[in-house]
């Protein structure tokens, strides 16, 4: 079986990716793709694998968490999507240690061990760190940014670091990454690759994101658009999208109000968000890695 595990992180997609295979879940059953909900395995996997951390799960330990997560039977399905923005751990641990994700490697460890046998592949969204910590503090009961982020320089913090350890530690689960920032003119692709389906097939909410951040006339106008010209690519409908955009973006729904951290100032911002753009780079020549992108 292929087991996909949607990872986070924090602050990125707040479970709409879940919604949206969700929404589409029945249309994907008889591809054999299953897509349980969170209820069934949220917290019994976070249970086994901090149970892993005593000894090695028993023999029996894939076929009784199948049971309990999936509804079908095991046997027809092919592709398990999981997500749990949780898994690496809670927000307020997300730097502990002075480490982004410490324990990143031992949770995928021990999701390995469950799933002997099977073929495990991480898929995650990332973010500008600098409007990704203040989010993920403001996700957090710490009090003090400068204690919550444990000594580190938000200015060194790379999501590069993170996937270099896990392609290290586990060569053989491939990653998927994503800037959280692309996901309006991409929704549609990360849909489709977790679940392992043709890129050009129709689903339920491709445009969903797309619809949040575009005025409804210009939602409108967008799909009279794809509908007289059906036969465009992925990426000339993103072409499509930009220039949608330009016209007709909601600037209060791009605009994310978040509260600075005492001592940032413009120059700091810009240098992470070009440290940012730098690094989702170095992330699409790791091998092993596939980068979705506009």
């Amino acid at each position: 079986m292929q087991v996909i595990l949607h990872t986070g992180v924090h602050a990125t997609d707040d479970d709409r990716l879940l919604r949206g295979l969700t929404r589409n879940a029945a249309d994907w059953r008889d591809d054999g793709v299953a897509v349980p909900g969170p209820s069934r395995y949220r917290q019994l996997l976070s249970d086994a694998v901090h149970a892993l951390a005593q000894g090695t799960p028993a023999p029996e330990a894939r076929e009784v968490l199948l049971e309990a997560i999936l509804t079908d039977d095991p046997e027809h399905v092919d592709r398990m999507v999981l997500s749990n923005r949780n898994f690496f751990c809670v927000p307020k641990l997300a730097l502990q240690g002075g480490v982004l994700y410490a324990r990143a490697e031992e949770r995928v460890a021990a999701f390995k061990a469950l799933f002997a046998g099977d073929e495990i592949e991480l898929f995650m969204g990332v973010r500008n760190p600098a409007t990704f910590l203040p989010a993920l503090f403001a996700e957090s009961p710490s009090n003090d940014f400068y204690d919550f982020v444990a000594g580190v320089d938000p200015r060194t913090l790379r999501w590069s670091d993170l996937v270099r350890r896990l392609r290290a530690a586990h060569p053989d689960v491939a990653l998927t990454v994503w800037c959280n920032e692309d996901t309006p003119l991409i929704w549609g692709q990360i849909l489709r690759e977790m679940a392992g389906i043709e890129l050009n097939r129709k689903i339920r909410g491709a445009f969903d994101l797309l619809s949040d951040i575009m005025e409804p006339e210009g939602m409108k106008r967008f799909r009279a658009y794809l509908s007289a010209h059906p036969n465009m690519t992925e990426r000339q409908k993103r072409r499509v999208m930009v220039a949608f955009l330009d016209k007709y973006a909601l600037d209060e729904a791009i605009e994310e109000e978040l509260e600075i951290p005492v001592g940032w100032t413009e120059a700091v911002i810009d240098e992470m968000t070009e440290d940012y753009e730098d690094d989702m780079l170095t992330l699409e020549r790791m091998r092993g890695v596939t980068v979705i992108a506009p």
